[in-house]
This record gives C-alpha cells, structure tokens and sequence, in this order.
C-alpha cells in the first residue's frame, strides 16, 4: 500500500530554509514516520493527536510533528526544541 505525505505551509516554509545535508537527514527521519508512525511519541493536552518524532539533524536535535492514518501522513511542523510546542499550540488552534 502507498502512504501518501502531506506538507504543511508551515512545515514546507521550514523546509525551504535547511540546506543539502539537512535535508538528507529530514528525509531519513519522514521515511521512517512513514513505515512506522508510531515511532513518535503521541501527544496529549492542548495538541492532543499530534505526534512528535525527535531525531538528529546534522549533530542538532530536531522534531518533526505528524499526525496519520492508514492512507497518509500530514507532516504538520518541524524545528528544534525551543518555542516549537508553543508554535505547535498556534498551529492546532486554527
């Protein structure tokens, strides 16, 4: 079965700014949320049903939040720890 992978704007702005190398290292870390969702760790609270997978950006720690059924994957944000629940707060707001 295919699993379709969804941007976004908020995580494709993000993504536009990595550079080469980090970018080798976002794709590694969307193939695995995409062969296995439950590889993050599921949220709860104010941003109940987003999953956070935390994995190594070129020697930096980085999140990537996601939310998924069967079919596809929202790649909902991405950033390092500093501000990004609050930021995912707002996102989850809309």
């Amino acid at each position: 079965m295919k699993i379709k992978i969804v941007q976004t704007p908020i995580f494709a702005k993000k993504k536009k700014k990595l550079k080469k190398n980090q970018i080798k290292d976002l794709d590694v870390a969307v193939r695995k949320v995409a062969e296995n969702p439950k590889i993050g760790e599921r949220k709860t609270g104010d941003i109940s049903g987003i999953w956070v997978y935390k994995f190594r950006m070129v020697k930096q720690e980085y999140l990537l939040a996601y939310e998924w059924d069967d079919k596809k994957r929202v790649l909902i944000a991405l950033g390092v720890h500093e501000n990004f629940y609050r930021d995912l707060k707002k996102y989850k707001d809309f």
